[in-house]
C-alpha cells in the first residue's frame, strides 16, 4: 500500500510539473504574440519560436496523459489481483499440473516441507493479502457482525459507534 502511494504521489507531481511547464510555455506565447503585434520582434523568429515551444507543449500534454493512463493502469491491476485473490482456490483446482506449478512458483517462494507440514511464504503483494485473510480469520465474531467487509481493513472503531 506504501508503495502505492508513493507512485501516486509521484504521478501527481510530474503531472503537476507538466502543468506548470505548458503553463509558462503558454504565458510565454502570449507575451511574444503580443511583441509580434507591437512590431519588437519580427515574424520570422516568432514563428520559429512558436513552433518550437507549441511542439513542447503537445510533449507535456503526452506526458500528462501517461502519467494518467499510469495511474488507471495500476488501479486495473489491483482490481484484477484482487479477484484472483477471491477466485484463487477455484481457479487454482480447475487448472492443469503444469499451471498448478507455474501458479505457486508465481504467488509462493522458499516453500519447505517440515515433518509433514509445509511453510510457505508468499510474494509481494500475495503476502498482504493472506495476512489480511489470516487477521481477518483470528478476529472475533463480534467484529465481523459491525461490518459486512473485512475488520482488518477497518481500522480502530472511534467513539462514535451510533
Amino acid at each position: 500500500m506504501a508503495s502505492h502511494a508513493d507512485d501516486r504521489r509521484e504521478h501527481e507531481q510530474a503531472i503537476h510539473r507538466c502543468q506548470v511547464e505548458y503553463k509558462r510555455l503558454d504565458d510565454r506565447l502570449h507575451a511574444m504574440y503580443l511583441d509580434k503585434l507591437d512590431d519588437r520582434i519580427d515574424t520570422a523568429f516568432y514563428d520559429r519560436m512558436s513552433a518550437q515551444w507549441r511542439t513542447e507543449q503537445t510533449r507535456l500534454l503526452r506526458e500528462i496523459e501517461r502519467h494518467g493512463s499510469a495511474e488507471e493502469s495500476y488501479m486495473a491491476d489491483g482490481i484484477r489481483l484482487l479477484e484472483l485473490g477471491r477466485n484463487a482456490s477455484r481457479l487454482f483446482a480447475k487448472q492443469p499440473v503444469h499451471e498448478k506449478k507455474r501458479l505457486l512458483n508465481l504467488v509462493l517462494s522458499n516453500c519447505q516441507w517440515d515433518k509433514g507440514d509445509v511453510h510457505a511464504v508468499c510474494r509481494q503483494p500475495f503476502d498482504l493479502l493472506a495476512e489480511t485473510v489470516a487477521s481477518g480469520t483470528t478476529v472475533g465474531a463480534q467484529q465481523t457482525a459491525l461490518s459486512s467487509g473485512s475488520p482488518v481493513w477497518l481500522g480502530n472503531l472511534d467513539s462514535n459507534q451510533d
